[in-house]
């Protein structure tokens, strides 16, 4: 196996080298030349390898798990860090690897880690890596690659993958000697938590994470004995023991494996004050917390009571949902466009104006807007258009909140007018009346209505839940009804808006919170991307909860096609007995297709899954009109 991955079976890398080299003119000087080169040490007959100085690296900067799909080109890393105790957790598809990832960044603000073997291996993550990039998510991609002597000549699984990586990475780089495997992972991990966060990806070829002695045995030629070596083989006998002293020079030299200093952007002293001066003065001001305000170095339980000091109502988005608890009294949940139109002051608090905001329109003409964004892109999106911030501040979220907090106390503010949050309150409240009727619409014998059995969960739902989005129409109406339970207790894609989180965001949740009760809401659609999981969840003993709502179609598709084009092709589905699917996969399956056992069935699988087994509730729903004129464009 060794032998295809370092080069295919037959010709070595170093017989591949030879024909590389031979007949090129002035290689004999060339490589006399470079064979005086100082080199540093080559620790030949040590059994150390660039896995272990991976290991070493991830340890330091506090990673507790790595996610993978195993392949034969990152087999060091992976036994490395089971070596030092960094839990490896192996996955159906590298995507869901980099989605857990992903999860685990969000939830315990440390970079999450993914390693996949090279080729095939890495464009299966590609998706998730542009999700995390979208979401600002800072996790480390390991890629495992060809040997460097092979790149471009075909070897198995070998691809030009930093072209590929490049537009979708903050940092990308290729390791070319194992000496350079520790200083680059620590640039890699600072460059993912610094500025805007997000994904990087560190490129490790095979002959820099295998022994020396594994290299040297598939990389130089074996000498027959009693053959003459012809002048030719001499150079190219030098330029392979040039090319191995190189990659190993100095390798297991002591470095430090320390995290390098995180530049976070802070907002200046000036823009915090004027902020909090327009505040002061608002009569009707509005909060609209996006998913940067969860980041480091703030704690989100810090963040929310300094929200809860300025006593100005706030709408919560992305991670952000929860952060105010199930029922904050400044949190508004419902009619979030009409208080916009109302509002004279408005913070986007990491709260971007693209397709959620109406690209700026929703805001109202004549409120005056602070927003504050790490990424100045993002803090000015549209504002060609359809709005303009009258106090823009490129920094952490967070502690901006904290200070703009700081100095209302003191200047004594003592929170909005009292008629602007009961009239928010009031207006929630006859919304949620309104989305409760509609819950108790009657379906047809068999189904459920989706409204009803949300309330349902909510019901049944512990204080310490973990809500997992991954749907369309389904998790739409989830997220109108579901309330987090607390910071950090709702994980949804981002801004991509991406299919098939499911899996990778509830095993990163369920690693990090290993005591709280995991829900994943799935569509139907969506559940066909990462069910296979479920072998994952049993084999790890990561037992958690998947709702799945069954209305066998893409609904949220279908609402505008059918209408618009009097056709549902292509969104039609069926009524798939998926918790059977769950039970072979090794993990618990319940059918719910009736009214009346609703509790009883999510209070069963609530019971199997803290007994240690992973549990899908495959429930039967109808179609109702809550979400017409939902946008799926």
């Amino acid at each position: 196996m060794l032998e295809r991955l370092f080069g295919e079976e037959g010709p070595s890398v170093g017989a591949v080298a030879t024909g590389a080299v031979a007949g090129v003119v002035g290689v004999a000087t060339v490589a006399y030349l470079r064979l005086f080169h100082t080199f540093g040490t080559v620790e030949k007959d040590s059994t150390q390898h660039g896995g272990h100085l991976v290991a070493s690296v991830l340890k330091a900067h506090g990673v507790k798990f790595i996610f993978t799909l195993v392949g034969g080109h990152i087999s060091p890393i992976l036994v490395a860090c089971e070596a030092s105790d960094i839990r490896v957790v192996d996955t159906r598809h590298e995507v869901t690897a980099v989605f857990a990832a992903d999860a685990v960044a969000r939830m315990s603000g440390v970079p999450g880690v993914a390693a996949v073997t090279a080729g095939p291996g890495l464009t299966n993550t590609v998706t998730a890596v542009k999700n995390a990039q979208m979401a600002e998510s800072p996790l480390v991609l390991l890629g495992g690659a060809a040997a460097t002597l092979l790149k471009g000549r075909g070897s198995l699984q070998d691809i030009d993958q930093m072209s590929l990586f490049k537009p979708l990475c903050k940092f990308c780089a290729t390791v070319t000697r194992v000496k350079d495997i520790v200083p680059t992972l620590r640039k890699a991990f600072a460059a993912a938590q610094s500025g805007v966060p997000g994904p990087v990806f560190v490129e490790l070829p095979i002959d820099a994470l295998y022994p020396y002695a594994t290299v040297e045995k598939v990389t130089v030629p074996p000498k027959k004995e009693g053959q003459a070596r012809t002048i030719g083989q001499r150079v190219i006998d030098a330029y392979l023991a040039n090319y191995l002293n190189s990659l190993f020079a100095d390798a297991f030299v002591p470095r430090p494996v320390t995290p390098l200093p995180v530049d976070v952007p802070i907002v200046s002293v000036s823009k915090v004050s004027q902020a909090a001066q327009l505040l002061r003065s608002a009569k009707r001001p509005v909060v609209l917390v996006g998913s940067q305000a969860t980041l480091p170095p703030t704690p989100a339980g810090d963040v929310r009571a300094a929200l809860e000091a300025m006593g100005i109502p706030c709408y919560l988005g992305g991670m952000s949902r929860g952060l105010l608890g199930r029922n904050g009294r400044l949190h508004v949940r419902q009619e979030r466009r009409t208080t916009l139109r109302e509002a004279d002051v408005i913070v986007l608090a990491g709260t971007v104006a693209d397709f959620r905001l109406d690209y700026g329109r929703s805001l109202g003409r004549k409120a005056t807007i602070i927003a504050v964004n790490r990424d100045s892109k993002a803090l000015h999106k549209n504002s060609d258009l359809f709005w303009k911030p009258h106090v823009a501040c490129v920094g952490d979220v967070g502690t901006f909140v904290k200070d703009v907090a700081a100095e209302l106390a003191r200047l004594g503010y003592g929170g909005a007018p009292d008629e602007w949050l009961q009239k928010l309150r009031e207006r929630n409240d006859a919304k949620e009346s309104t989305n409760k009727v509609k819950a108790d619409e009657p379906m047809k014998p068999g189904f459920l209505n989706p409204l009803k059995l949300h309330y349902q969960l909510e019901d049944v739902m512990a204080d310490d839940s973990v809500l997992v989005a991954d749907g369309g129409d389904f998790v739409g109406t989830a997220a109108y009804i579901l309330r987090p339970r607390g910071p950090l207790g709702w994980l949804d894609p981002g801004a991509f808006g991406t299919l098939g989180v499911g899996g990778g965001f509830a095993l990163g949740a369920k690693l990090c919170r290993p005591d709280a009760d995991v829900w994943i809401i799935y569509g139907d659609g969506s559940l066909g991307y990462s069910v296979a999981e479920f072998d994952t969840f049993a084999r790890h003993k990561l037992p958690v909860i998947a709702l799945v709502g069954n209305d066998a179609c893409w609904t949220q598709i279908a609402r505008e096609q059918v209408p618009m084009f009097q056709s549902d092709v292509a969104c039609a589905l069926v009524h798939n007995d998926y918790h059977v699917v769950a039970d072979g996969y090794g993990g618990k399956g319940l059918l719910l297709n009736s009214d009346t056992e609703t509790k009883a069935t999510l209070q069963e699988a609530l019971e199997v899954s803290r007994g240690g087994m992973p549990v899908l509730v495959n429930a039967i729903i109808g179609t109702t009109n809550f979400r017409e004129g939902s946008i799926s464009v």
